[in-house]
């Protein structure tokens, strides 16, 4: 899979294909907690109190987390630009999101179950335990939604679930925001037009224009 040509698809994905009729009981969730992460932006007493909560609990498992980190790199994996999606944390962004909005639970902990089932049948083994050929097959039958079988339909939503996550999670991270170059607003010097452009179009700047709008710092 070709990153770049897969995150240009993202934004495509399908919606709206229903929550999956599937998912295990959690409780065989991990009773260790991750560490608690700083609260430094704004939020209200209440907001933060919630949010330290949610830091405290841990919904997957670990069996489940490290699924999720395999998924979330094939989804958008390193490359010479930058780290892949589990570098930037985005296994955690979902772990806290499961948290954060309870309605993914079952999506998400019912399609790890799917995903398991089917590598089962296919490989007689669970999806992390697959080699990373298996694993890209298995989800090649998930991440075109025009393409799959219908007996795959559980499994694709769940896959658009997590590319949306993902993507989610990645672009809003600072490797993420790196990676596709983005500046915000920055303070700067505007030159104008570049001299090449301006020539191209056969125009040019009028002296007192130059001197009250384009030169100043």
């Amino acid at each position: 899979m070709d990153r770049r040509k897969y995150l240009k698809t993202l934004a495509a994905s399908t919606a709206g294909l229903g929550l999956l009729f599937h998912a295990c009981k959690p409780e065989d969730a991990a009773k260790t907690a991750p560490p608690k992460a700083p609260v430094n932006y704004d939020r209200t007493p209440v907001e933060q109190e919630r949010e330290q909560k949610l830091f405290t609990e841990q919904f997957f498992d670990a069996h489940e987390m490290k699924t999720i980190t395999i998924l979330v790199d094939i989804i958008i994996p390193k490359d010479e630009t930058s780290g892949s999606a589990s570098d930037a944390g985005v296994h955690d962004f979902i772990e806290f999101i499961a948290k954060d909005m309870p309605r993914y639970q079952i999506p998400l902990r019912g399609g790890l179950k799917w995903l398991d089932v089917q590598c089962m049948k296919q490989f007689n083994a669970d999806f992390a335990s697959l080699n990373a050929t298996q694993q890209v097959q298995i989800i090649d039958q998930i991440a075109y939604p025009e393409q799959a079988k219908p007996e795959m339909q559980q499994g694709v939503a769940f896959f658009n679930t997590m590319r949306d996550l993902t993507a989610c999670g990645f672009f809003s991270s600072k490797i993420g925001i790196a990676d596709i170059g983005y500046k915000g607003n920055t303070p700067n010097s505007w030159d104008g037009v570049p001299a090449d452009v301006l020539e191209q179009y056969g125009v040019k700047y009028e002296e007192h224009r130059l001197d009250s709008y384009v030169k100043h710092t």
